[in-house]
């Protein structure tokens, strides 16, 4: 029986399928050459294209540009969903300072140098600073994931925040300078204006919607589970979309919403955090894909020595110097100012801003948008493939035990007075070689599940806990900071 479906829907199906399979299944390969999982998401992408074996003609700047932005809102929202208030207490100065000064220095270092070193234009030079000056820490979680090593906490905070913070000042800056380009007008102080009040509106805002929607979430009882990730997902879209229709920044409400609502004991939490964890993966392959398309390597080759230039400058003098501008007054150690000056991974960001002079037909818009490409990808792979060596040499790699081969959650739709809880032993624990029996268990707390290696062990009174062991307990919320001390954890771990 022939398909009711039109040839050209199921084709276009059947190429996303195959293209997001591929980009999947060829992921496992990052973790071993230390670069990015994006940039190989490009790479085949670009191998799709028109000049690639795929032979996928694409120019559609227009749609790469929207498809890009709902990306971005829902990996922030996303990126939100999961950064605890203890992130905010300890980085969330070093970091707006990275995000506002530290953008800052970088887009006018890279423009300076893009004008006195390749003979661009001054608008020009400033607009492909403005565009490559944000960072994506989430490229450089990445690498660590795959190369098994975690940062220290302090670092690694500032790092995540900057990426969540500092995406907004770059759109503004790139909006503002393409708006000058494209009218023939010098950018003058109103510049510095407009970004404050778009920042103000932004944050705002979202906390504003971010309010409402801890409110509703946590009173409104749904017939379908199905239905709350629905619910955060409209308050993400809101975020973004009403703010920006009020000249605000977007992009800063929805990542406060999201850190709003991560905070807070939400109905069907963990089945929350679990589809917003897919929807910015998804989106991650999607928008890298897309992305890749509008690549024509054959004119990557004329930009080459610009791009490799700047990279250098980006990687090497403007990162650097933003780093220690701004992490200098709050006292960091000199390893951590470096290290946060080395990894200044860029990723989606600049490449879907680099769209936006080609949609505005500002003058030189195209040779652009192939330099921050070429940036884009060899800023990836030269800090990127060193990332787990500087992290080593610097002695930034925290102690994290790994992760146990079972996770044991508690999924309802209910606000419950209860919840479950992990806690690691290691050597240190005073719960290392003790009997469950002979721990002081609160009442209405109890040990459900000992995850030891590969195996699943119900805990009972003569079980003894072994260095390594995972111990799921449930207790009453109340009883977690107790057994914190209990079982020998700080309250940040």
């Amino acid at each position: 029986m022939p398909s009711a479906e039109p040839l050209p829907t199921a084709f276009l199906l059947v190429l996303s399928g195959v293209l997001m399979a591929v980009s999947v299944l060829f992921s496992r390969a990052s973790g071993r050459f230390g670069v990015p999982v994006a940039l190989l998401f490009l790479g085949i992408g670009m191998a799709a294209g028109s000049e690639g074996p795929g032979g996928i003609a694409f120019e559609d700047y227009g749609f790469a540009f929207r498809m890009g932005t709902v990306a971005l809102v829902l990996i922030l929202f996303d990126g939100g969903l999961n950064t605890p208030l203890v992130a905010l207490r300890t980085a969330l100065r070093p970091a707006a300072a990275l995000a506002t000064l530290g953008v800052l220095v970088t887009a006018a270092v890279v423009g300076l140098a893009a004008y006195t070193l390749f003979g661009f234009g001054w608008t020009e030079a400033f607009l492909l600073g403005a565009i490559v000056s944000s960072t994506d820490a989430a490229a450089v979680f990445a690498v660590l994931r795959g190369s098994g090593l975690h940062l220290k906490r302090r670092v690694g905070t500032t790092l995540e925040l900057e990426s969540g913070l500092n995406d907004p000042m770059a759109i503004i800056l790139t909006i503002a300078l393409t708006e000058s380009l494209s009218q023939g007008v010098k950018p003058g102080w109103e510049l510095v204006l407009h970004a404050a009040v778009q920042m103000a509106v932004g944050g705002g805002m979202g906390v504003g919607i971010g309010w409402a929607g801890r409110h509703l979430l946590k009173r409104l009882r749904l017939h379908a589970a199905g239905l709350y990730p629905v619910l955060t997902l409209a308050l993400a879209f809101l975020a973004f979309g009403l703010p920006t229709l009020l000249e605000g920044s977007g992009f800063l409400a929805v990542y406060t919403v999201g850190v709003m609502l991560g905070n807070e004991t939400l109905r069907y939490r963990t089945g929350l955090l679990r589809v917003h964890d897919a929807l910015a993966w998804l989106s991650q392959v999607a928008m890298f894909l897309l992305l890749g398309l509008l690549v024509f390597p054959s004119q990557l080759a004329g930009v080459a020595g610009v791009g490799l230039g700047l990279s250098l400058v980006l990687a090497l003098v403007a990162r650097p110097l933003a780093a220690l501008l701004c992490l200098l007054p709050f006292r960091f150690p000199a390893g951590e100012i470096l290290f946060t000056g080395w990894v200044g991974l860029r990723g989606a960001v600049p490449v879907i801003l680099a769209t936006y002079p080609v949609l505005h037909g500002a003058p030189g818009a195209q040779h652009i948008f192939n330099v921050v490409f070429f940036i884009v990808v060899v800023n990836g792979v030269l800090p990127g493939a060193t990332v787990p060596w500087v992290t080593r040499k610097l002695g930034l790699a925290a102690n994290v035990p790994e992760a146990p081969q079972a996770v044991l959650e508690i999924a309802s739709t209910q606000l419950l007075n209860g919840e479950v809880s992990s806690f690691y032993i290691d050597v240190a624990s005073a719960a290392a070689g003790a009997r469950i029996s002979e721990l002081p268990f609160p009442a209405a707390s109890a040990a459900m599940l000992i995850v030891r290696g590969q195996e699943l062990l119900a805990p009972k009174g003569d079980t003894v806990l072994q260095r390594g062991d995972h111990v799921y307990v449930f207790s009453h919320s109340e009883d977690v900071p107790f057994l914190r001390l209990m079982f020998g954890q700080s309250e940040d771990e």
